[in-house]
């Protein structure tokens, strides 16, 4: 990972949000046209904007005309119906690891395994996005890291320390509370964001369980019956019971728990460094009051990041332009693209998987926080990037967590039933 550092940065973008409706791709003359899904998240739709003008002018005769599709579960379903329906737009960005393996990819999706293109793709992607050796993806975005965003006018008000043990932040939580500040905001209105604290956890669950992820793969072990693990599901459960969340945490959006955290009207929102754009087009004059830290673990000597590999670019085995798709993605690895990706927000999120990637001249704050964990190689990806199963509901579980509705033990046995009917239908040995 320190090695793909020195190789660039770009934008960071969500792997999923809320829903929208299409957006329409300005009207032109072109023999070949295809058409491009993708989330409709904004940071989503400025990039896409950007990179379709880029493409059409670099390449007269050709249209992409990009359709938006909602994030969370109602995004997943959205994708696997239209893929079993034959009707999946002619190139479709979508997550890579576990949900990518969902997607019966041999049979719904193009190999692009020997294509030219894919020689300007970092072959350490090719694992989320392949089924044994073929692959089925190129990168989309960056990877990016998963813990907590704070805001530093409140920790320099309160002289607080950057934590590195669960303890030293509920310590923290505890002084944040008593000053009338919302320690831990929380944003259930968008479900997906409920999930942070479990699955940015693994970093530590893998250091305290090396084999969690192959015996977890192969049913031998359990979120339940695994203390580390079970720790992500208890740490809801605590901060709810001290009454640390913001009052509103029920209805919060997405993006204002964004404002909250970068306002300071929050102390810390769980989250991943994708959130950064977002932030600074939301909260421009704030984007330097947010730093970013790793979750924290149990003991100091324990302290990295859970990485995010980036989202794919897909091609269905349908479509009917499969040149023209194969094209644009094509396209859309070379370090040309990169630099309009870049200029969209002039900086990332974290590390590029395209070769000769361009590196911004600035990065925001969070971001330095989080390179320094790529820097002295403190990062683990996350679990549903090692191991194919990955539960649909474990954003609703979790708030059930939050609401005080379930236990934390209660809730890890029922993400364990979850996931079982998905390892089946995988084929996995030992479900």
């Amino acid at each position: 990972m320190k090695t793909m550092m020195k190789r660039g940065f770009a934008l960071t973008l969500p792997l999923a949000l809320v829903f929208g409706a299409a957006a329409a791709a300005p009207s032109q003359a072109a023999d070949t046209e295809i058409t491009w899904l993708i989330d409709n998240s904004q940071s989503n739709q400025d990039v896409a904007k950007a990179l379709v003008a880029a493409y059409e002018k670099a390449n007269p005769g050709y249209k992409v005309t990009v359709v938006l599709r909602p994030g969370g579960a109602d995004g997943d379903n959205l994708v696997k119906t239209k893929l079993a329906t034959g009707v999946m737009e002619d190139v479709f960005t979508y997550n890579s690891g576990s949900l990518f393996q969902a997607l019966a990819p041999s049979k719904n999706l193009l190999e692009i395994t020997n294509e030219p293109f894919m020689k300007n793709v970092l072959s350490s992607f090719n694992p989320v996005v392949s089924v044994g050796k073929k692959v089925y993806g190129t990168p989309f975005g960056t990877a990016v890291g998963g813990g907590i965003l704070y805001n530093k006018k409140v920790y320099a008000k309160l002289k607080l320390k950057v934590p590195t043990t669960w303890a030293e932040f509920m310590a923290n939580n505890k002084k944040i509370k008593a000053a009338g500040i919302d320690p831990v905001i929380q944003s259930y209105k968008d479900t997906w964001t409920s999930q942070l604290f479990v699955l940015a956890d693994y970093y530590n669950v893998q250091s305290a369980s090396p084999n969690f992820a192959a015996n977890y793969t192969a049913n031998k072990e359990k979120y339940a019956k695994n203390p580390a693990a079970l720790r992500g599901f208890e740490y809801i459960e605590e901060l709810k019971k001290l009454n640390y969340f913001n009052r509103d945490y029920a209805s919060t959006t997405y993006a204002q728990a964004l404002d909250k955290v970068a306002l300071g009207q929050g102390a810390h929102y769980p989250m991943a460094t994708w959130a950064i754009p977002q932030i600074a087009s939301q909260q421009p004059a704030s984007l330097e009051n947010v730093g970013f830290f790793a979750q924290p673990s149990s003991k100091a000597s324990v302290n990295g990041v859970t990485v995010w590999v980036p989202s794919g670019t897909y091609i269905p085995a349908n479509t009917k332009n499969a040149a023209a798709a194969k094209k644009f993605v094509g396209w859309m690895t070379t370090a040309k693209a990169v630099d309009v990706m870049n200029s969209v927000e002039g900086f990332a999120g974290g590390p590029y998987y395209i070769k000769n990637a361009s590196i911004p001249n600035a990065l925001p704050g969070a971001v330095k926080d989080l390179v320094k964990y790529f820097d002295r190689n403190a990062t683990a990806p996350a679990l549903e990037f090692v191991s194919p199963i990955k539960g649909p509901n474990l954003e609703k579980i979790l708030i059930e967590v939050g609401l005080g509705i379930k236990t934390a033990k209660k809730a890890a046995a029922d993400y364990d039933a979850d996931v079982v009917k998905q390892a089946k239908q995988l084929g996995l040995k030992g479900w």
